[in-house]
């Protein structure tokens, strides 16, 4: 790519100096295209090397976002013991599990935070236990996170052995990686105690996970469960915890520590004398307690409750009521059931002219008189006969509207008068039932022209004729004046078409006589010769003098012709 950069640039320099020396605008955006051209060509030939940078582009892409320098806890161990259902535990991710081997064939990363600062979780492929140069590239991604990440390492032991690999294997896999867990924290987690318990595994594979933490450093033991979930907190918090403490012992014992801790002045307080003193009580708090014995509980307020008469305000509460304590109606309701339980008393800002009246029952009796006496035990017959006479009503408005009762009109013409009416009412409804549609509004041109052969349209003579006659309307006079203005209309048509035609013929005077064939090469000759024209006009411009072209005299003319020349 390099070699292609400098190839460019030089072809870049040529073409800029050979221009400067152009007689002319088109030589010199000749020279451009064959600068270009020289330039497509050189890069045309790196197109291998390019198609392989873009392969890795892509591959590169498809990598998790792994940042080495963050928190970092990372799960290893033997196909399907519980790596990935551990990490959806403390995670957020979501890994695909299933009950068969080699179910993670890529690093998955997720995130998790504890003691407020962010963790990254790494899921690693499941590892066998064969010599390195026999392994595959899945397992391959677990071995180069294990060499290049700090981070703390769980080890997962499946005691159960449903992943398929015995307690012997998984030890045995953890003996031929224990040199990528160098300089590591390192957890074995004892997974999957929910079907194998820890008490009562074999006494010989209980020795064989115990020798692998005593011969490992800084390595600790931890039991777990992923379906009942005991333990998987604890193996969180220590995975970190150890992870933490590395990491500021690295720090302390580095050299930038030294500069840091010399701006630190850390003081230690000193006991003034041998007096002990105890903590203080308030006396106040002191005699809740007597007087509760000992099960004191927070006193609940009545403000924002309704008075009743039975209710008697102490000391205490109108200390309550006129102090800064004063509830909230939230926590009123949270206090009483919550949102659909609880509901406020709109009594307390009822205003009246004594607010003592607020919260008084409604009485039953009042003066010596039950209130039930007042309500009229006919309301439902007397309800029943107005409605009979609204309809009455109704239908002698109707009436009246219809005409008086000795009307000239007989049976037929009543009939058609109510069927106008009907056709009026069904207008109005249309009229409506229109307006309320949302729906484009046709141009004013094409509105009522016909749409084919069964609908001419609204516009149609025909059309127009027949509508006016059903309203008794005489047509003959409108039609024919509509005839007469399409006959003006058609006129100044074919006069604007025939002087049209007459320029036309005015153009193609020189060419009667000829045939179709002779006609077609004339129109060609000058079309070709338009085209030479033009294209000399380019090429073969004026010569100008040299302090147009960029030359300082005649003799330097004469040099760039030469120096064109060779």
């Amino acid at each position: 790519i390099n070699t292609a950069r400098s190839l460019v640039d030089a072809i870049a320099r040529d073409m800029i100096r050979m221009v400067k020396y152009g007689d002319s605008l088109y030589r010199c955006k000749c020279l451009k295209r064959a600068a270009l051209g020289r330039m497509c060509t050189v890069l045309k030939r790196q197109k291998s090397a390019l198609a392989y940078l873009e392969e890795v582009r892509k591959h590169m892409s498809r990598l998790p976002a792994l940042d080495p320098n963050t928190r970092t806890l990372l799960m290893c161990g033997l196909p399907n013991v519980g790596k990935s259902s551990f990490m959806n535990k403390i995670t957020r991710a979501n890994v695909d599990v299933q009950p068969y081997a080699f179910t993670t064939k890529s690093l998955f990363v997720g995130h998790c935070d504890y003691r407020y600062l962010r963790w990254q979780v790494i899921d690693t492929p499941g590892i066998l236990d064969h010599p390195l140069e026999e392994r595959n590239t899945i397992e391959m991604q677990a071995i180069t996170a294990l060499a290049h990440l700090t981070c703390s390492v769980l080890y997962f032991i499946d005691i159960s052995e449903q992943c398929g690999y015995t307690i012997e294997q998984q030890c045995s896999l953890f003996r031929s990686i224990k040199p990528l867990f160098a300089n590591k924290e390192l957890i074995i987690v004892v997974n999957k105690i929910d079907a194998q318990p820890w008490e009562t595994l074999d006494e010989d594979k209980k020795a064989m996970i115990e020798e692998l933490t005593n011969d490992a450093d800084n390595c600790s033991f931890m039991t777990m469960s992923n379906i009942s979930e005991k333990g998987v907190s604890e193996v969180k918090a220590l995975a970190c915890n150890k992870l933490l403490a590395s990491r500021v012992e690295s720090r302390i014992s580095g050299n930038k520590v030294e500069s840091v801790m010399n701006r630190l002045q850390v003081f230690y307080p000193n006991a003034r004398d041998t007096l002990e003193r105890d903590v203080c009580i308030p006396d106040s708090v002191k005699a809740v307690r007597e007087s509760d014995d000992g099960n004191a509980k927070r006193r609940k307020s009545r403000v924002g409750y309704a008075p009743t008469k039975e209710d008697q305000q102490d000391d205490d509460d109108e200390e309550m009521v006129s102090g800064d304590n004063k509830k909230t109606a939230r926590e009123l309701m949270w206090e009483n059931g919550g949102p659909g339980v609880w509901a406020p008393d709109y009594r307390e800002v009822y205003d009246l002219k004594d607010p003592e009246w607020r919260f008084d029952d409604i009485p039953q009796i009042l003066d010596g008189k039950n209130i039930a006496d007042y309500i009229d035990p006919d309301i439902d017959a007397k309800l029943a006969m107005l409605e009979k006479e609204e309809e009455q009503l109704a239908a002698e408005a109707e009436a009246a509207a219809m005409g008086d009762d000795e009307s000239d009109l007989d049976e037929e013409e009543e009939a058609a008068v109510e069927a106008i009416r009907d056709r009026k009412k069904q207008f109005r409804m249309m009229s409506h039932v229109n307006k309320s549609d949302n729906k484009p509004i046709m141009p004013r041109a094409i509105r009522g022209r016909a749409k084919d052969r069964h609908d001419r349209g609204a516009l149609d003579a025909g059309e127009i004729k027949k509508k006016m006659d059903g309203y008794g309307v005489d047509t003959s006079n409108m039609i024919e004046r509509g005839r007469k203005r399409e006959r003006s209309v058609d006129s100044r048509r074919t006069r604007r078409v025939s002087e049209d035609r007459d320029v036309e013929m005015d153009e193609d005077m020189d060419v009667d006589g000829l045939s179709k064939g002779q006609i077609k090469k004339q129109k060609r000759e000058k079309k070709e010769a338009k085209k030479r024209e033009s294209s000399l006009a380019r090429s073969h411009s004026r010569p100008r003098e040299p302090s147009q072209m960029g030359l300082k005299d005649s003799s330097a003319e004469d040099v760039v012709k030469k120096e064109a020349k060779k």
